[in-house]
């Protein structure tokens, strides 16, 4: 293999908008499914030293194989806060708020915007609001059908008002419906007024990036971030290149990974103009290597699009867009299990493999091939592992062998 292998990393993970999952079991999944990632790459790996702060919850992972080693310093960007506010409102506030939020993605014709890019993210887009209202449908024929048997109006309002109360004590907690409102309630209002807390708390590890840069002894900063992670991740990664142009350029190299990305979600709506500027300016930065990944079977992201020219921004230095298939990373059985469950497959970019493909989360963040070297590889790091888990000494990609076009999908 061309190039020194890494053997220390910097890991800040931001993950998405994720009510279900608090950053206490993110630990414990990162655990489970790394030992998945031993079994499939043959690998030894050992998590420890866990410490919060207010901003991130940090450990360290050590893996290695027969003639590598690599040890991670991994901080996983807090954000469950903020999550819990929105969570934490009434639900005729979310519900009233929600109905605003779906008016302002479909007049501004964000909407119409998702169905030309990606049908499915659409889907994903209505489907929150379209099954609150047929379950408003199924409240008020309950109200009618008890007008028709007693013709009492009371009666008919009492009934209606029951099946009211059966939706929101149902279906609206098992479908999770609230916190879907409350995804796009965030995101809307991210998108016009942005949010406080989450940019002091940017500013901060923006900060620390920084100095890791100039200081640390790592061979790389590696900022990856999945689903609407990816919007905050542009935005650390702009205030970083502000207090340090030459961010990427001095001592360690910064790759930026978006997998399973909203970038789009709030690059679409018209009214994003601060984000669209803060995108072009990590883009232009030539020193900070971008690559994206998509599934086509995720409805959460938006698979085949080329961020930058989706958004009408120059793509003179866009992502190198890698599409995956999940059907590969996973054993037949467990792939026929959840592939109608698009949570789980949109987790499944932060999840082990059960086999080798050319992308895997865990190979990405504590493997011994750089994240950018893996990228540009067609076939990841598949073919610089041996079966036994060693490096295999076979070039690795260069810089200078980028595709033609950098945005094409692989």
């Amino acid at each position: 293999m061309s190039g020194k292998p890494v053997a220390k990393r910097l890991v800040f993970h931001i993950g998405g908008y994720d009510p279900i999952t608090s950053h206490t079991s993110a630990q414990r999944r990162f655990v489970r499914e790394i030992a998945r990632f031993q079994r499939t790459w043959s690998v030894n790996a050992a998590v420890d030293g866990l410490h919060e702060t207010a901003d991130q919850i940090r450990w360290n992972v050590r893996t290695a194989g027969p003639d590598w080693l690599v040890e991670t310093d991994y901080r996983l960007v807090r954000w469950h806060d903020v999550i819990e506010v929105f969570g934490g409102r009434s639900i005729g506030s979310r519900i009233s708020i929600g109905i605003l939020t779906f008016l302002d993605f479909v007049l501004t014709g964000t909407l119409w915007r998702y169905l030309q890019t990606n049908w499915r993210y659409a889907l994903f887009f209505l489907y929150p609001f379209v099954t609150f209202g047929l379950l408003i449908a199924a409240a008020f024929l309950i109200g009618v059908a008890a007008l028709k048997i007693t013709g009492s109006i009371p009666v008919a309002t009492g009934g209606g008002l029951f099946g009211l109360a059966a939706v929101l004590a149902g279906p609206w907690r098992w479908l999770h419906l609230g916190d879907l409102f409350d995804d796009w309630i965030f995101s809307c209002e991210y998108i016009r007024f942005g949010n406080s807390e989450i940019e002091q708390r940017l500013d901060r590890l923006a900060a620390e990036l920084v100095a890791a840069a100039s200081n640390s002894a790592a061979d790389e900063i590696l900022v990856i971030a999945h689903s609407l992670g990816a919007v905050l991740a542009v935005d650390l990664l702009d205030r970083a290149l502000k207090q340090d142009p030459e961010l990427g350029r001095n001592k360690t190299p910064v790759t930026f990974l978006s997998v399973g990305s909203s970038i789009l979600k709030v690059g679409l709506h018209p009214k994003a103009t601060r984000f669209r500027v803060t995108m072009e300016r990590v883009a232009k930065s030539r020193a900070i290597f971008w690559g994206d990944y998509q599934a086509l079977v995720d409805p959460l992201n938006f698979y085949k699009s080329r961020p930058m020219a989706e958004m009408g921004l120059s793509t003179e230095n866009e992502a190198i867009v890698r599409v995956v298939r999940f059907s590969r990373m996973l054993d037949d059985e467990i792939y026929r299990r959840i592939r109608l469950h698009f949570f789980r497959l949109h987790n499944q970019f932060v999840s082990g493999n059960d086999k080798r493909t050319s992308y895997d989360y865990f190979m990405l963040t504590c493997g011994p091939i750089s994240a950018k070297s893996q990228t540009l590889a067609p076939d990841g790091a598949v073919s610089m592992i041996a079966d036994d888990g060693g490096l295999i000494a076979s070039a690795a990609p260069s810089e200078g062998e980028l595709p033609s076009r950098p945005g094409a999908a692989a």
